[in-house]
């Protein structure tokens, strides 16, 4: 969104006598905070939300990637014939497998798809270990054993490779600072470039309304013609974006959620099953996988269901649903492995406003929500994103600092502040720091560079003529 060069008239050298600068009124101070924000911030977090954006630009259309890549993994070759029983399934893994044990199986309602079945394999060690498996993909038509993976969190090896490359550029906890400083400091950028572009100074002309929605070249000068594209797209862009910037934040490590569940603040975490262990009935037989699966088909779950088979004494099964999209499948239960009863349940109707407003936030953010649809809208963002970014860029260079003495920099703000705004500022400030921490950090290092430019280009102007 656009910046105005009307802030800064003068660049003649500082007077001898220094008068004191006059506080700025409450609608003036604000917007020239706003200025001060989008622009400096603007410029330095750029860098880091290009790389989000490119590396987003791929993740959302994943699933059509790991589809084309693992389609004979994931499809049968024909679909002839009844489908044969889970547990003959899972049989014909373990026997190509004899050294693992079952974890769980994955049933999808498409005809065409394969069954997943998960196992244990005995060294797999690392960090992450848990979360992987060996996953083989069985016809259930002819219990034939079309491939097999290894996988995490029942992701395909190219989801989670392209899941990580967004997230942390595969650098770890470190990549991921990079990734939630993007995410924090986005909607700052976009609501100081809303204000900037909104809220115009009472010197100019009165600004018609087909200017502020329109995107026009006309203007002259070539400062004035990129802010004639970049104000307006960034007003069209500015509700997409601030959602995609809070659902990136919901997912991330510091913001959403503080990395657990006990130290949840906003309750942004989905509720989970911890199934209690049952005791075992006397001369009680099993009633295996078969009958398990028919009782969560039976209880309402429908989609991809995730059936995880009993660990240890006293172990039950659960069965979850887990299909993305709408309308929403969320339920789990548990299943006593002797009675066949439902010990436990958990619903959609269990997630807090917070849990669900997550959730489904989640599923946008990485384009599930409503399918193909959304895939092009979060698409169409991304790229109006890093259009507004090579305008903010080109805007920035016309007016270089390096030809002018920083003179392309906004005038100081937190000086121009209003006594009473300043105390609201702080305040709101501390909430934000606290609520997403990265911010917070940053904030205060912006704060201190912030100062520091502002005494370098004082004492630049204060220089004597030779």
């Amino acid at each position: 969104m656009a910046t105005s060069g009307t802030d800064q008239q003068s660049r003649d050298p500082a007077p001898q006598v220094k008068a004191k600068r006059p506080a700025a009124g409450r609608g003036s101070a604000v917007r020239v905070l706003a200025r001060r924000l989008h622009f400096l911030a603007g410029i330095v977090v750029a860098p880091f939300l290009v790389a989000q954006c490119l590396t987003g630009l791929v993740y959302v259309f994943s699933p059509q990637i790991h589809d084309s890549l693992y389609a004979s993994q994931l499809y049968v070759d024909s679909q002839n014939g009844e489908r044969r029983p889970v547990s003959e399934q899972v049989s014909a893994a373990l026997t190509a497998h004899p050294e693992a044990t079952a974890r769980s199986v994955i049933t999808r309602p498409e005809p065409d798809r394969t069954t997943r079945v998960l196992l244990s394999v005995p060294g797999a060690e690392g960090i992450g270990a848990a979360a992987k498996a060996r996953t083989v993909f069985v016809d259930p038509y002819t219990n034939y054993l079309n491939g097999e993976l290894t996988t995490a969190d029942n992701r395909m090896p190219a989801n989670t490779w392209l899941r990580d490359l967004h997230s942390n550029l595969h650098l770890g906890a470190p990549g991921r600072l990079y990734a939630e400083l993007a995410a924090s400091w986005l909607p700052l950028i976009i609501v100081g470039g809303l204000v900037l572009w909104l809220a115009q100074p009472r010197r100019r002309k009165r600004v018609r309304t087909r200017e502020l929605l329109v995107p026009s070249a006309r203007a002259k000068g070539g400062w004035s013609r990129l802010r004639g594209v970049h104000g307006p797209l960034g007003l069209w862009l500015a509700l997409g974006l601030l959602l995609v910037g809070i659902t990136g934040l919901a997912m991330s490590q510091y913001a959403g959620g503080r990395a657990n569940q006990e130290v949840d603040p906003l309750h942004l975490r989905a509720p989970a099953l911890v199934a209690a262990p049952v005791e075992i009935p006397p001369n009680a037989a099993p009633i295996g996988l078969d009958r398990a699966l028919a009782v969560a088909e039976a209880e309402g779950l429908t989609g991809e269901l995730i059936l995880t088979l009993p660990q240890g004494p006293g172990g039950v099964f659960t069965a979850a649903e887990r299909s993305a999209g709408l309308p929403v499948q969320r339920d789990s239960i548990a299943i006593h492995p002797y009675t066949a009863q439902v010990t436990e349940r958990i619903g959609w109707g269990d997630y807090s406003l917070a849990a669900a407003l997550s959730t489904l936030g989640t599923e946008f953010h990485t384009g599930t929500l409503f399918g193909l649809a959304n895939q092009i809208l979060v698409t169409a963002l991304v790229l109006g994103l890093l259009v507004l970014i090579v305008l903010g860029y080109r805007m920035w260079w016309v007016r270089s600092p390096y030809r002018a003495r920083w003179a392309s920099l906004p005038p100081p703000a937190w000086r121009q502040l209003p006594r009473r705004t300043l105390l609201l500022t702080l305040p709101a400030a501390a909430a934000l720091g606290w609520l997403l921490p990265v911010l917070g950090v940053s904030l205060v290092g912006f704060i201190l560079v912030d100062g520091l430019l502002t005494t370098i280009n004082r004492r630049r102007r204060q220089k004597p003529l030779t």
